[in-house]
C-alpha cells in the first residue's frame, strides 16, 4: 500500500471532483463517501479506483448528475424505479432511506432499479442498515457487459454479479459482499495492468482452457471469467449468476434482451427486520449463538483464529479511521491529477 491519507479528506477531494463534473451536491457527497467506504473496507478495485470511470460518465453526459428517479411501480412494500443514469451510489441510498422504515412497518421492503450508474462497493451500505437492527440484501448485476461464461461453456453472458449482505449479531455487524465469480472485471484490468498472473486459474481463453494469465481475457477470441466455485463447482456459482441476473435485471424489468449499451446497473435493495418475524432479541440469540461457534471453532493448521465474514473488513476501516486510508499504490498519482485538472489541491498524506 502506498501513503495513508485522511477520510475526511478524501471525501471532500472526490465530492469536489463529482460536483466540478456536474453532479448535485448530495449526489456528489454520498458518491463519494460510498467510494471512501469501499477502500477503508479493504475493497481496492471497487473505492476511488472507480473515480475517473465515475467523472468520465458525468462530463460525457452517460451519468446524469440532476435529478430524481421516476416510480415505475409501487405498493405498500415494493417500488421499482428507472434510475435515469443517475449516480448508482446515489440511488442505492435513497433505495436504503425507502425501504428501511417500510420494512420497520410490514418487515421487509425492496426497491427495484433500472437504468442505474455502476454502484461501486455493495459492502459499503450495510453496516448502515445493521445499527438499526434490520438485514439488508443488495444484489447487483449490469446488463451492457458480460464477463461470465456459463458452466461448461466458453462465452460470455452475464457479469460477476455481487452479493451483498449485512445484519447485526451481538458482537457486531455480520457481513458478506461476493461475486458470483472466482474475481472481477476490476481485479483483471488490474492484474493486467500491472504485468502480474492469477494465483490459480480463474478464468478461461476463448478455447475454454483454464488459465491465470489475465491477457486471456482480452484476447480475440476472448476469455471468461470463470463461475464461483472454478472448474471442480462452478455449476453452483453459475446458478447463483443466473439467479442474480432475475433478481436484478428481471425483476426491473430491462436487461440484456434490450442491448444495453452505457456501463450501470441492475439493482434489488432489500430489507427485512427482525423484529417483524421472530422478534430482535431472538434472533439476536441466534445469531450470538453462531458468533461464538465461529470464534471458538479450532483453527485449521496456519490460521490464527476464525473470522465472521466482514471481520477483516471492519478491522481495516476502524485503522483507517485512526490512521488514515491506506490507498493502493496506483491511486495517489491518479487522484492528484484529476485534482490539477479540475483546479483543486491534492490532500497531504496523513
Amino acid at each position: 500500500m502506498s501513503d495513508r491519507y485522511h477520510a475526511k479528506d478524501l471525501i471532500s477531494l472526490a465530492s469536489a471532483l463529482f460536483e466540478r463534473a456536474g453532479l448535485e451536491a448530495d449526489k456528489a457527497r454520498i458518491s463519494a463517501e460510498i467510494l471512501v467506504e469501499g477502500d477503508l473496507l479493504g475493497h481496492t478495485t471497487h473505492g476511488l479506483a472507480l473515480l475517473p470511470g465515475y467523472l468520465d460518465g458525468a462530463t460525457s453526459g452517460a451519468m446524469v448528475g440532476h435529478g430524481v428517479p421516476e416510480v415505475i411501480s409501487q405498493t405498500a412494500i415494493v417500488e421499482t424505479w428507472d434510475g435515469k443514469r443517475l449516480p448508482g451510489p446515489w440511488l442505492v441510498q435513497k433505495a436504503i432511506e425507502t425501504a428501511s422504515p417500510r420494512a420497520r412497518e410490514f418487515g421487509m421492503s425492496a426497491v427495484s432499479i433500472r437504468h442505474s450508474c455502476h454502484i461501486g462497493c455493495l459492502a459499503a451500505y450495510l453496516t448502515q442498515v445493521e445499527r438499526l437492527g434490520q438485514m439488508v440484501i443488495i444484489a447487483s448485476s449490469d446488463p451492457s457487459v458480460a464477463s461470465v461464461a456459463p458452466f461448461g461453456g466458453t462465452q460470455r453472458i452475464y457479469t460477476p454479479n455481487p452479493l451483498a449482505a449485512g445484519w447485526p449479531s451481538p458482537g457486531g455487524a455480520v457481513m458478506i459482499d461476493v461475486s458470483m465469480s472466482i474475481t472481477t472485471n476490476g481485479m483483471t484490468n488490474r492484474l493486467r495492468g500491472e504485468g502480474k498472473t492469477f494465483p490459480h486459474p480463474w478464468l478461461l481463453d476463448g478455447e475454454g482452457v483454464p488459465t491465470n494469465d489475465p491477457n486471456a481475457f482480452f484476447a480475440d477470441p476472448p476469455g471468461s471469467l470463470l463461475p464461483l466455485g472454478g472448474t471442480d463447482s462452478g455449476h453452483k456459482g453459475y446458478a447463483l449468476g443466473l439467479l442474480l441476473e432475475a433478481l436484478t435485471s428481471a425483476l426491473s424489468g430491462f436487461g440484456r434482451a434490450d442491448a444495453p449499451t452505457l456501463w450501470g446497473a441492475a439493482v434489488l435493495v432489500l430489507i427485512i427486520d427482525p423484529a417483524r418475524f421472530g422478534g430482535s432479541e431472538a434472533f439476536l440469540r441466534e445469531t450470538g449463538w453462531m458468533e461464538n461457534a465461529v470464534h471458538t471453532n479450532k483453527p485449521a493448521p496456519g490460521v490464527e483464529r476464525v473470522r465472521l465474514p466482514g471481520e477483516r473488513g471492519l478491522a481495516l476501516k476502524r485503522e483507517g479511521m485512526e490512521r488514515g486510508v491506506a490507498l493502493h499504490p496506483s491511486l495517489p498519482a491518479m487522484l492528484k491529477a484529476r485534482a490539477e485538472a479540475a483546479g483543486l489541491v491534492m490532500p497531504n498524506p496523513v
